[in-house]
């Protein structure tokens, strides 16, 4: 006969926790179904995010370019040291031959110097220490070791020095990469933020920019300040011509520049090297630390870590390569945090 048993209750305190979990249920999909989605930022956060990314990407071109400098530097000071210690090789291989050429002669008449052969067998470093051994040669012997020992110091600094170069080269590429890819990155980061934007947004955006990049055909008041030196006035006028050449970073025209490429390319136009970097241009000249003392061709140092340099215009005016995304344009010299300039 089938039990006919009576179905356990489920406990007091099983019924309330499982009321209290659906309830917390109930109340979550409400909450869930009520809360209003993220906001996405609107076209000025992103401008101001995009914006904050753009100064960093340009803070980290300018180390960029410094180590770029620095790498150039070092490949030339380690080709030269090895094209010496090439042809240290060389004069100190003559100097061995015409010591060996005579110590032949001796031989095929029989009366190699014996002090000549213990040259021919071991070290000449330590050969001419010796008094005794160094009475046994004629002058002419003498002065062709001293020579040999002089070279071979020589050719051992050369390498020593090569070797310390090839290691700091090697640091400086690895910094170099270390840079490159921290502006790629910020420039990346930049573009993921743009890409959140509508098509009527960008083009706000766009129209914006195009705006502030005027052509070298429209008018600006540059008024009438003069230039601080004919040569700087020849900077001046060569980074005009550039009006409209877009910002790309580490460029250094004619294509297409970033800001201290700019700036050394005009100076360049006008028969003057300064250095590559905003914060080495920084220290190419005399200060000028008041907005009113400055003239045409100055440069103009922004920021407080000095990676942004333009060239005076007049009028507050600067002429600049801005960021990514813009041209050669003119700009107020009141948009940026104004630090000093610099009277080349």
């Amino acid at each position: 006969m089938a039990s006919h048993r009576r179905p356990k209750q489920p406990s007091r305190t099983r019924v309330t926790v499982l009321t209290t979990a659906a309830a917390a249920a109930v109340a979550l999909s409400a909450n869930a179904a009520n809360a209003a989605p993220s906001e996405k930022p609107s076209k000025d956060e992103v401008k101001a995010k995009v914006d904050a990314l753009y100064e960093q990407a340009e803070q980290a071109t300018e180390k960029l370019n410094g180590a770029k400098e620095k790498q150039e530097k070092l490949q030339k000071e380690i080709s030269t040291i090895q094209d010496n210690v090439a042809r240290g090789q060389d004069d100190l291989n003559e100097l061995r031959d015409s010591i060996g050429l005579a110590a032949a002669a001796q031989y095929r008449s029989g009366t190699i110097d014996s002090s000549l052969q213990l040259f021919l067998s071991s070290n000449p470093e330590d050969y001419l220490d010796k008094a005794s051994t160094a009475d046994q040669l004629s002058s002419q012997q003498v002065e062709a070791l001293k020579k040999i020992q002089e070279k071979q110091r020589e050719l051992a600094q050369d390498r020593a020095e090569a070797s310390e170069k090839l290691k700091d080269l090697s640091s400086t590429r690895t910094e170099l990469a270390k840079q490159k890819n921290a502006v790629q990155g910020k420039l990346a980061e930049a573009q993921k933020l743009l890409n959140t934007l509508t098509a009527a947004e960008k083009a706000a955006l766009a129209a914006a920019d195009a705006r502030a990049s005027r052509s070298a055909s429209e008018r600006v008041d540059l008024g009438d300040a003069p230039a601080s030196s004919a040569r700087a006035q020849a900077a001046f006028n060569a980074a005009q011509t550039q009006l409209g050449k877009p910002y790309v970073y580490g460029a250094t025209g004619t294509a297409s520049y970033d800001c201290s490429g700019l700036t050394s390319w005009a100076y360049a136009q006008a028969g003057i090297t300064i250095p590559r970097t905003s914060q080495a241009q920084a220290n190419a000249g005399t200060r000028i630390y008041s907005m009113s003392d400055l003239k045409v061709g100055d440069l103009v140092i922004f920021y407080g870590d000095l990676h942004h340099v333009a060239l005076y215009a007049g009028n507050g005016q600067v002429i600049h390569a801005p960021r990514t995304g813009t041209v050669v344009r003119y700009e107020s010299i009141n948009n940026m945090p104004f630090q000093f300039g610099v009277r080349i």
